[in-house]
């Protein structure tokens, strides 16, 4: 319910590929077309479509209830079945028994095996109930944006399986820097409304690894964070805040030969976070407390992929919560989400400015001392 209320966890991704005109019409007409189905066959082990965002059980959505302001709003559901691996094993053992009986036979062929474990395996999926799983989507046409609440690979997959089939459109994760795909372009104006925001991501020349440019940029963050107690001049001269607290987590190395350490405590001025950093370790994933303006928010940011996970937002005034207000209230805590998530954007071309330029040399070495000795002085 992250989108509604509470705390969320998200992934974002950029939507390539070419609008029709009335969009409205043509997301309609789609959304409904690729909506959940309640209707199971016996031997599925999942099923998946959309729902509406408030009510799960509404997959006619009625009203045009995902349009609020410039966004579309609804979610992924994923119903899944499964066998117990015990259960499975012990009704194949029988079913095996039975056949040598029945056949007079003294061991069963290879071929014969798979067929009986196959059947088993449907038969017992025919008896299980689903399990379901639903996952919040914001998706933002005018901007090229789309904000999934899940950080899970096997989740992302079905996101982006089944919204290139409803919709022939492609999602790309979006960070930062360039990854894959064409940059966005603006979409035309929808129905939806509103204006294209996010500015183009970032092409990291040769030498910088994209695999490991986010975790320079938190290892950084640290440092800056500490150069003015917090406070951390943005490009255009505005301060924000950013102060790491509780959790820190530190990795060197790939694959098997990765190495992490972890962090935790109220404050993250530790020594194994301090001598991690020394023998070469960086940062992939922080607790941070940011504010900018007069909005704060708490949240775990992991530096790989730019994800967000359990983030508080700033509180939304008590007359505006209990008002019929609804969409309002829903919007403004988009709001709040898209700031925070900029806010980062913002730090990180920062961050890359400074480190594409001939000053590089002297921050590493300011940041080598404090690595070192524990301070900026």
């Amino acid at each position: 319910m992250g989108l509604l209320k509470g705390s969320l966890t998200f992934s974002r991704y950029r939507v390539v590929g070419a609008f029709p005109d009335r969009f409205l019409d043509f997301f309609n007409e789609r959304i409904l077309r690729c909506a959940f189905q309640n209707v199971w066959r016996t031997a599925d082990e999942k099923a998946a479509g959309w729902t509406s965002l408030e009510n799960v059980l509404d997959t006619d959505f009625s009203h045009a209830s995902y349009a609020q302001g410039r966004y579309m709003l609804f979610s992924l559901r994923v119903d899944r079945k499964a066998v117990a691996p015990s259960l499975l094993r012990l009704r194949i053992l029988e079913a095996e028994g039975k056949q040598l009986r029945e056949s007079g036979q003294k061991k069963l062929y290879r071929e014969q095996r798979e067929a009986i474990r196959e059947s088993v395996r449907l038969e017992l999926l025919g008896k299980s109930l689903p399990v379901p799983s639903f996952y919040e989507i914001c998706w933002s046409p005018p901007d090229n944006t789309l904000l999934f609440c899940s950080l899970s690979d096997k989740v992302s997959e079905e996101l982006r399986g089944l919204f290139e089939e409803s919709f022939s459109l492609k999602l790309i994760p979006q960070v930062p820097w360039e990854t894959e795909g064409p940059p966005p372009k603006p979409s035309p104006r929808s129905a939806a409304g509103g204006k294209t925001a996010n500015a183009a991501p970032l092409t990291l020349p040769p030498g910088v690894d994209p695999l490991t440019i986010g975790r320079e940029f938190l290892t950084w963050l640290w440092f800056k964070s500490e150069e003015r107690n917090g406070m951390i001049r943005l490009p255009d001269g505005e301060d924000a805040e950013v102060l790491f607290v509780r959790r820190l987590v530190l990795e060197s190395g790939d694959g098997e030969y990765a190495e992490s350490v972890v962090c935790q405590g109220m404050h993250t001025d530790l020594k194994e976070g301090r001598e991690a950093l020394r023998q070469g370790k960086k940062i992939s994933a922080a607790r941070l407390k940011a504010s900018l303006d007069k909005d704060q928010w708490e949240f775990t940011f992991k530096a790989d992929r730019f994800h967000f996970q359990s983030m508080k937002l700033p509180a939304i005034e008590e007359d505006v919560e209990k008002s019929e207000d609804r969409e309002g209230m829903i919007l403004e805590r988009i709001y709040g989400i898209e700031k925070a998530a900029g806010l980062m954007d913002r730090l990180f071309h920062s961050f890359l400015s400074l480190r594409l330029s001939e000053l590089w040399g002297t921050e590493q070495n300011r940041m080598q001392r404090w690595i070192s000795a524990g301070s900026l002085g």
